[in-house]
């Protein structure tokens, strides 16, 4: 809903300069607010802010929040192509003497970016190595909350510095991600093991496991990469997996590798290195890599009991829209919880709303109506069988493109939906040779002659 008020200026916290951060700086600039972004680490970047340094963090990433923030390890590559990466007016192009793969390393996303930053003067307004230690309501003057009273403490400190900082602001953006707090399993012996285990949130290289048998729990992204990468240095991989009917993809790689096997879940961890699986069948392993994915962790934060992460990390909630919670919306709200999108212009979209309903350019709907939408979806996901923690897993372009009427953001091109699903299709057929493959010239030459390209077209390598 379009606001008819005069526009309003606040001054806003945003927690975390990763992607989701910086477009919610952009954005919020965009509509005339002042903004300070708080950054616990030297640059911008956030997960793409590669940390090869983790000698000392806690190998099953227990502790929260983790000394090293980002888990992205030295090969890891994007899962789909450049084109469709960019935000909606700074595409992802070539540049010269770059990393120009169609499907980039993570260092390409990291200068990425930079240019970002750089094009919008976003660095200026980032406070870096600054962690937040709290987040809570504070009771005080102005109207930016909609409603005259709600304000904001946050709590930080600069690294090597004794001293906390104390500030009050209008609305606060919290934008600390989603992949950095390890979820692990319950399996008995795992806390008597006494060989390595460690969370894929900390491995970085496979030099560490030459002539190893590995053990890897979860078949997804991250474990199906580690487990390709160690094919060549490590002696045997083994996958466990929920279940055993596998991907054509996997399949392939099963028969291609001799020394790659699949078993069920992990039943138990022993003596001598045993990993016993749920069918009875056992190795003798040296090391065992949990890729069991993410929690979501906000350990700054008092939301007071109106908002949280529920379960164990499961979800962050309630929050309307995966954005706004009810009963403080709209000083407080999230940009990048949601999993399974297009995660640069979802969260452009995510930051747009929140400018525009901050500056009094949207309206949102009665706290009471932001509960009730809140409860009946998540009644939904119970009624569907649908765990909690896949609560903010949207796999749904339709919603994207539904989200984006709240502020007026552009629909996901056709070319860009495609080349998306069509990655997906190709990783499901051949898991090692998709992203050296070049299936889609048509759809890339559709992608170039849109206007999301041709006006930056020049900065491209040629």
């Amino acid at each position: 809903m379009v606001s008819g008020r005069s526009l309003r200026a606040c001054r806003i916290c945003v927690v975390g300069a990763g992607p989701s951060g910086l477009v919610a700086a952009r954005e919020l600039r965009k509509e005339g607010h002042a903004v300070v972004v708080l950054e616990q680490k030297g640059d911008v970047g956030g997960q793409w802010l590669y940390d090869g340094k983790v000698a000392g963090e806690d190998p099953l990433g227990r502790a929260a929040p983790p000394r090293v923030h980002s888990s992205v390890y030295a090969s890891l590559r994007v899962l789909e192509p450049r084109e469709t990466i960019g935000f909606t007016d700074f595409p992802f192009l070539v540049r010269k003497d770059r990393d120009g793969r169609r499907f980039p390393g993570h260092r390409e996303i990291f200068l990425y970016l930079l240019d970002f930053c750089e094009r919008f003067q976003l660095r200026e307004t980032v406070r870096f190595n600054t962690r937040v230690s709290y987040v809570g309501m504070a009771a005080g003057d102005g109207d930016c909350d909609g409603g005259g009273a709600l304000k904001w403490v946050v709590k930080s400190k600069e690294e090597g510095s004794e001293k906390e900082t104390e500030e009050v602001f209008d609305a606060v953006v919290i934008a600390t991600g989603h992949y950095s707090q390890p979820r692990l399993p319950t399996i008995r012996g795992m806390e008597v093991w006494k060989r390595t285990q460690l969370h894929s949130h900390v491995y970085r290289v496979p030099d560490p496991f030459r002539d190893q048998v590995v053990v890897l729990l979860g078949v997804s992204y991250s474990g199906r990469d580690i487990a390709i990468e160690l094919l060549d240095i490590a002696k045997e991989v083994h996958l466990s997996a929920k279940s055993l009917s596998v991907s054509p993809a996997l399949s392939k790689l099963l028969a291609a590798h001799p020394n790659l096997h699949l078993h069920p879940q992990v039943e138990s961890l022993g003596e001598g290195g045993k990993v016993e699986f749920k069918d009875g069948g056992w190795v003798a392993a040296d090391a065992v890599i949990y890729c069991t994915g993410y929690s979501y962790s906000l350990p700054f934060l008092d939301g007071g009991g109106f908002v949280g992460v529920e379960g164990d990390g499961d979800r962050v909630g309630p929050l309307f829209e995966h954005t706004f919670p009810p009963s403080l919306a709209p000083s407080l709200s999230f940009v990048g919880i949601p999993r399974k999108v297009i995660g640069f212009p979802f969260f452009e979209a995510q930051a747009r709303w929140i400018a525009q309903v901050l500056s009094g350019r949207r309206n949102l709907p009665s706290p009471e109506e932001m509960m009730r939408s809140a409860e009946e979806f998540y009644q939904s996901l119970r009624e569907a069988g649908v765990p909690d923690r896949w609560t903010h897993d949207i796999a749904d372009f339709e919603y994207c493109d539904r989200y984006g009427d709240y502020c007026e953001f552009p629909r996901l091109e056709e070319w860009r939906k495609e080349l998306v699903l069509n990655a997906h299709m190709n990783a499901n057929a051949d898991l090692e040779g998709y992203r050296e493959a070049s299936p889609d010239e048509e759809l890339l030459q559709e992608a170039y002659r849109s206007p999301h390209f041709t006006q930056f077209i020049h900065e491209a390598t040629p």
